[in-house]
């Protein structure tokens, strides 16, 4: 049986901390993931799970047998954790290879920066059937702890690239997709606009909006209503509307 873990610099520990930066994700090609719940989904998803890193008195899932687990001491695992109650048992999970592209109806988004909004866009993409959340420069990186967190999950279920935006939207075009961004001028009501067979929708910053370089690549310009006093709607919010008007 694996010694409990105790020490605050124990190497392990210290490699579980680096993995709460971009920098050490990327080196290390994996990421962490907390609860039960997101773990579960992971394994559910076939992601390859590294290891188990759980406190010596949580009780581990039935199908984790085969995968080392790490035994830590409650003070260890509130050391690595992200949250504000841990729950007492995370993961270290493989980030997977981008592989083709392959639908009719994708999202793009451009410095989208707040991780709640970016975990919701991908939740809501995965709801309503997209086939692909492409994520441009900017964009805070997806396997921030907030973003995972906020997806409950989704980012195992639907496809998440990242790329440069305009040459994805040459890319695109080229291959018959009509481009939507949204725009407050010389834009178009999204429900007056015919929803074509193939459509990807740019979606912009939570202050600046989509970079106006895209929206003049873009052959649709459209906006949502407002019928309320409210200045403007959330970009999550108003992905959803988006993305589940073009399943209609």
């Amino acid at each position: 049986m694996k010694t409990l873990i105790t020490s605050l610099t124990n190497e392990k520990v210290k490699y579980w901390r680096k993995l709460h930066k971009k920098k050490g994700r990327k080196e290390n090609k994996v990421f962490l993931v907390e609860g039960l719940h997101l773990i579960e989904e992971a394994w559910n998803s076939k992601q390859v799970i590294i290891e188990i890193i759980a406190e010596e008195t949580v009780e581990l899932p039935r199908w984790s047998g085969n995968i080392p687990v790490e035994r830590v001491s409650k003070q260890v695992f509130e050391h690595i954790s992200q949250t504000m109650t841990p729950q007492g048992i995370a993961a270290v999970v493989q980030i997977q290879p981008q592989r083709e592209m392959k639908g009719n109806q994708f999202v793009l988004l451009d410095a989208i920066q707040d991780p709640g909004n970016l975990g919701t866009i991908i939740r809501t993409a995965d709801a309503a059937g997209m086939d692909a959340v492409i994520l441009g420069k900017g964009t805070v990186d997806i396997f921030n702890d907030k973003v995972v967190r906020a997806t409950q999950g989704s980012l195992f279920h639907i496809p998440i690239y990242e790329a440069d935006l305009v040459h994805k939207v040459d890319e695109l075009q080229k291959g018959g997709f009509d481009i939507w961004a949204t725009a407050l001028e010389k834009a178009d009501y999204y429900h007056e606009v015919e929803v074509p067979d193939k459509v990807a929708i740019i979606l912009g910053n939570e202050g600046a909006g989509v970079h106006p370089d895209l929206i003049e690549l873009a052959d649709k310009r459209i906006k949502i209503p407002i019928y309320g006093k409210a200045e403007s709607l959330n970009v999550s919010i108003a992905a959803g509307i988006l993305m589940y008007h073009i399943k209609q």
